[in-house]
């Protein structure tokens, strides 16, 4: 009987050392997990599961400390769309792909992993990474897909914030909309990759602050970021990365950086004794942390009063902004340069300028960095790139010197580029020696002569100015004597030529952008830290003064968010240009055309974007002063801001009607093949439906990722249209869909879309939608009307369907504007 007794012990105690490993198996190891369910990882650090923000009705699936009572969330998946009840399911596809579905099935949210998988789990890790790998694959390197790679408001302790170089993906954390709401907010931080990398906060496109140049010990912004007790911290720039990351010196501490609603980057460290979360560094203090406070050439030190001043050799530029506080124009040289004859003068100002318009190198010395800066006229300043063991390399600037401040003696040297007279100034100040007293009353009156010829040289500028806006007022372009449309007064705001030279570094090559019809577009940064894009006339542009005052007029008070923001123009002698909000995800062909780039935007993304599409164009149509027309709505005028919103752009076509106008004819049919109507293509005859069936060709390249135009298929020779009718007709629908969005669609909405893209191409405008219609389908289930055959059905309907074509007209090979010239 004992031996019987010993012997069910002993199972119990193999059936027990069982059970404890596999829970210790499935702690960390994921293949699905519903709302009641978390996840805890193999340390005990972090929880995976569903989560309520201030006891709401709304689930997110996140990610939070496991041993804090109070629950702080480090990541979220769902930000931007909330389960609403508690069917939420998190599974892992045999593609090694993470789906969140509700209980209707819908996709809420996936990861976007496109490597290839055998038998792919999921983990979360210690460090609160949550990874897909293969199973018995633990190299980083391979991972199918990490959190770590998309940041939601948190930088976790061995997180990178950076960029990778070779791919061009960045990591950057984005701030909670609200303390309760964790869609991404107003404010971004990551790494500045223009010239020399620096981590800066974004407020939507606006910079709104920067760490300072990285020096090798630290941000030159940030003298409160020094070697501690807490963990250690690098900023890592080889050719491969650009990244800031930091590491706990110690597995039982807790510290985690945050931005929050406001864009304050904070690191925060657990209390264990008050139970709570402290913060040990605040990156941004105070007023002269703000991005350019003191404008060009001016400093900033909490000390004075007022807090701006000009370096020694400058002055402010509007002396009588200054005496109101206002900083923001900053400063002038008193003396202009002279190339070959300049100087050098030494400031210690603590944080350097900012570096978008700089130049480094790692080996030269501090010698050679000043014989490169000086044969080149255009470098305003040199400094050490590493301030260790002596200091080393050489980072120069070749544009006014922006945001710097003065911590007193803990700053790093600048010099910074000055006249020979300047310079000499600074040798007679140092050896006061009596026979040179002359020399300094003459330089003392120097400066007053040249203020007197500064204030006339403005007072002139200023008179150009209110000139060219008396002519912006009254028509735009007094030469175009061709110019028959109504004048107006749009009261535009007015850049000057030098702003925007400045802004573009005089139209480097490297802030190109690309370039259209109108003439090249150029990437540039005000002195606000407001990033534009500069669409400049070129000389031989086939599009010319109309176009351009045509832009104006039709996007001037045009305020939506699905439309790009018009924020000024130039036109100075023979320059006119257009200012506008910069959009740095390019535009929507250059993803969903592109096999590589396809993968970024999933379904949701890509719904997202023809929604936004549609309220820009219901706006337009319906909702804006006049009733306008588009024309020359396609894949490369829609762009993409940080968040992949959808803009619609390029108003050079677009017309407008009044009253109770709803079509009109002309004589000169513009637009774009693959795009243009029949009835507008064929007959000159151009409305609103006109827009409704660009807007369709838009929708069904976003679903198959195909251009209409130029489309082939082995089956037949119809174009994209005449191809998605058929597969609609015979039920194959899912043909259509672009392979890289079968792990992240949900199926019926992406079949809706064809079906409503196929209404808005029909041939006959009568059919076709409005695009109030168009918007309720979208949000809407009811059942949809069958489309009836779209127009050009093949592409070569285009002139096969019209005796008053030409087929001789120039075409559009890579998919620009085309301008037709149709007898009539």
């Amino acid at each position: 009987m004992e031996g019987i007794v010993k012997l069910l012990a002993f199972c119990f105690y193999l059936l027990l050392i069982t059970a404890i490993s596999t829970s210790a198996d499935t702690i960390n190891t994921i293949q699905s997990i519903r709302d009641a369910d978390a996840i805890v990882s193999a340390g005990g650090s972090f929880k995976l599961g569903f989560f309520s923000p201030d006891n709401s009705a709304t689930k997110y699936l996140g990610i939070w400390y496991n041993k804090i009572a109070d629950p702080t969330v480090v990541w979220v998946a769902n930000r931007e769309i909330a389960i609403n009840d508690s069917s939420g399911v998190l599974r892992v596809s045999d593609q090694g792909i993470l789906v969140l579905v509700n209980g209707n099935g819908s996709i809420i949210w996936s990861s976007n992993s496109t490597r290839p998988s055998r038998k792919p789990i999921a983990q979360l890790l210690d460090s609160g990474n949550l990874i897909v790998k293969n199973e018995g694959d633990d190299n980083p390197e391979n991972y199918l897909w990490q959190s770590f790679d998309y940041p939601a408001d948190t930088l976790l302790p061995g997180m990178k914030l950076g960029w990778n170089r070779a791919t061009g993906f960045s990591r950057y954390i984005s701030s909670w909309k609200t303390p309760n709401d964790p869609a991404r907010g107003n404010f971004t931080s990551g790494i500045d990759p223009g010239g020399y990398p620096e981590l800066i906060v974004r407020e939507g496109s606006t910079l709104h602050f920067r760490a300072g140049s990285w020096n090798g010990l630290q941000f030159t912004g940030t003298p409160g970021l020094r070697p501690n007790s807490i963990y250690t911290y690098e900023f890592v720039i080889n050719e491969k990365e650009w990244y800031y990351i930091y590491q706990l010196l110690s597995s039982s501490l807790l510290s985690r950086m945050v931005i929050n609603q406001n864009g304050i980057l904070q690191q925060f460290t657990w209390n264990e004794r008050t139970k709570n979360w402290g913060i040990y560094l605040q990156l941004e203090n105070d007023d002269c942390d703000r991005y350019a406070l003191c404008g060009a050439y001016g400093s900033c030190n909490l000390s004075n009063s007022p807090k701006c001043s000009c370096l020694t050799g400058f002055e402010p530029k509007v002396p009588k902004e200054w005496g109101t506080a206002d900083w923001s124009s900053g400063c002038v040289r008193k003396t202009a340069l002279n190339c070959s004859a300049d100087g050098f003068r030494k400031y210690t100002p603590g944080k350097l300028p900012e570096t978008r318009n700089s130049w480094f190198d790692k080996s030269m010395s501090l010698a050679e960095c000043r014989i490169t800066c000086m044969k080149n006229c255009s470098c305003t300043a040199y400094a050490n790139l590493d301030i260790r063991g002596g200091g080393r390399g050489c980072l120069l600037w070749f544009s006014g010197l922006i945001d710097m401040r003065d911590f007193g003696d803990n700053g790093q040297d600048i010099y910074i580029r000055m006249a020979a007279s300047e310079i000499a100034l600074d040798e007679d100040m140092k050896t006061k020696s009596k026979s040179n007293k002359m020399r300094i009353i003459l330089s003392s009156v120097l400066p007053a002569a040249v203020l007197i010829l500064g204030l006339i040289i403005l007072l002139r500028v200023w008179k150009k100015k209110k000139q060219q806006k008396h002519r912006i007022k009254t028509g735009m372009v007094e030469r175009n004597a061709n110019d028959n449309t109504d004048t107006e007064d749009l009261e535009l705001p007015l850049f000057d030529f030098a702003t925007i030279a400045s802004a573009t570094n005089d139209f480097s090559i490297n802030n190109k952008l690309g370039e259209g019809g109108f003439g090249p577009v150029f990437r540039g940064m005000l002195k606000d830290g407001q990033e534009i894009a500069v669409k400049r006339l070129s000389k031989d542009s086939n599009q010319g003064l109309n176009e351009f005052k045509n832009e104006v007029i039709h996007i001037a008070k045009l305020q939506h968010r699905n439309l790009v923001k018009l924020l000024g123009c130039c036109i100075q002698s023979d320059e006119k240009m257009l200012i506008y909000e910069f959009m740095p995800n390019k535009s929507l062909d250059f993803f969903i055309f592109d096999r590589r780039q396809s993968k970024i935007l999933d379904w949701p993304k890509r719904h997202h974007i023809i929604n936004g599409i549609a309220r820009g164009l219901l706006y337009l149509h319906q909702d804006s002063r006049l009733r306008i027309i588009h024309r020359d709505l396609k894949a490369g005028n829609i762009l993409l801001d940080y968040e992949m919103n959808p803009k619609i752009s390029d108003f050079g076509l677009a017309r407008s009607f009044g009253g109770n106008e709803t079509q009109a004819n002309t004589s000169k049919v513009v637009g774009t093949y693959g795009y243009m109507s029949p009835e507008y293509a064929i007959d000159g005859v151009y409305s609103v439906k006109s827009d409704v069936f660009s807007f369709g060709v838009i929708m069904l390249e976003i679903v198959s990722g195909k251009r209409n135009r130029g489309f082939t298929h082995e089956d037949h020779h119809l174009n994209l249209l005449g191809h998605a009718w058929r597969l609609h007709k015979e039920g194959r629908s899912i043909e259509l869909i672009d392979p890289s969005l079968r792990g992240s669609c949900n199926l019926s909405e992406v079949l809706r879309s064809i079906h409503i893209g196929l209404l808005c191409v029909q041939r006959s405008l009568k059919h076709r939608p409005s695009m109030s219609a168009v918007v309720l389908m979208l949000c809407g289930d009811d059942s949809l009307p069958e489309p009836q055959l779209p127009g050009f059905f093949a592409e070569r309907d285009l002139f096969e369907g019209s005796s008053s074509s030409n087929p001789q007209s120039s075409s559009s090979a890579n998919f620009l504007t085309v301008t037709l010239v149709e007898a009539r």
